[in-house]
């Protein structure tokens, strides 16, 4: 294998990958708080349509990524409102969002885009001097978006914080123990919104990364259930980052591998191609030791008082 090829081989890795991961690192704060969120891939969705429609509109990739990560947040409140605040049941108000998100993201689509298609141009890119030059790796880590590294930063910067701080420890009582957490004075409503919260910008910022950077355009229903492999994805690292990191570049080599296929010529069916990394996701989900140690109070919602 050439370095070109290689090259373009790494890029489509990460391309795929970084959406699930985000996608599923914020599922995974939400859920160590004891929020089930089976809406995602509505807001993965409604945040691709707004950071293209705000792309399109201010040639800017980063007010892109910003319109994507507050459309998603604005979808995941949703969940907040009906679910942590009002106690409705987390799996149908998810199922209501990302039947919502889906809709409206076509039906804006649709209204704004469908005369004329556009696509978009090639992202900014940012280059760390030399090591952009470096073979292989260097068009791959140091010459792409800044979305690249600010995805790791976040991994790494959510493995600490809920390991490592008070904050942390207090997000993950609210899915083990709700009711000790509350007695010991924290607002178990607020930790559960704001992780909510979290993982509504970081679903945003998977559906903008796939429509700028993965596709450099936004089609109706492009995730194709990726928002329901980030919650398997989420289930599966039990909380730790790393896990989540094997997992989405697991997926993200699969994906990878059969686009190289098909460029190759060689006679594998698209529709076996799209399915296989997600048979291979539940396939490491059926036969992972352990299960996946969901949190005790996942998708339960806590009325103060109530043991």
């Amino acid at each position: 294998m050439s370095e070109a090829l290689l090259t373009a081989f790494l890029l489509a890795t990460f391309a795929s990958m970084i959406p699930l991961l985000l996608a599923a690192l914020g599922e995974s704060v939400a859920e160590q708080s004891g929020v089930l969120n089976v809406g995602l891939e509505g807001v993965l969705l409604i945040g691709g349509f707004s950071a293209f429609a705000v792309t399109h509109a201010s040639s800017s990739f980063w007010l892109g990524f910003l319109a994507g990560a507050l459309a998603g947040a604005a979808l995941q409140s949703v969940l907040i409102v009906l679910s942590v605040w009002l106690h409705a049941n987390q799996i149908v108000v998810g199922i209501g969002m990302t039947l919502a998100g889906t809709g409206l993201s076509s039906m804006l689509y649709d209204w704004a885009f469908a005369g004329s298609r556009p696509r978009l141009g090639l992202p900014e890119v940012w280059a760390l001097g030399p090591l952009a030059d470096i073979p292989v790796l260097g068009p791959v880590l140091f010459a792409r978006p800044g979305m690249f590294a600010l995805t790791f930063a976040f991994v790494l910067a959510t493995a600490i914080w809920l390991g490592r701080t008070s904050p942390g420890l207090r997000l993950r009582a609210a899915g083990q123990n709700p009711a000790a957490l509350d007695a010991a004075g924290v607002n178990v409503r607020l930790v559960r919104s704001l992780a909510v919260l979290f993982g509504g910008v970081m679903a945003g910022l998977g559906g903008a990364y796939l429509v700028l950077v993965s596709a450099g355009t936004f089609t109706p229903g492009m995730t194709h259930g990726l928002g329901f492999l980030a919650i398997v994805t989420a289930m599966l690292s039990r909380g730790r980052a790393i896990w989540l990191v094997v997992i989405s570049l697991i997926y993200g080599l699969f994906v990878a591998t059969g686009t190289a296929l098909q460029l190759a010529t060689v006679s594998i069916s698209a529709d076996v191609i799209t399915m296989a990394p997600f048979v291979a996701v539940m396939l490491v989900l059926a036969f992972s030791r352990g299960g996946s140690a969901l949190p005790p109070a996942l998708a339960t919602p806590y009325l103060r008082g109530q043991r």
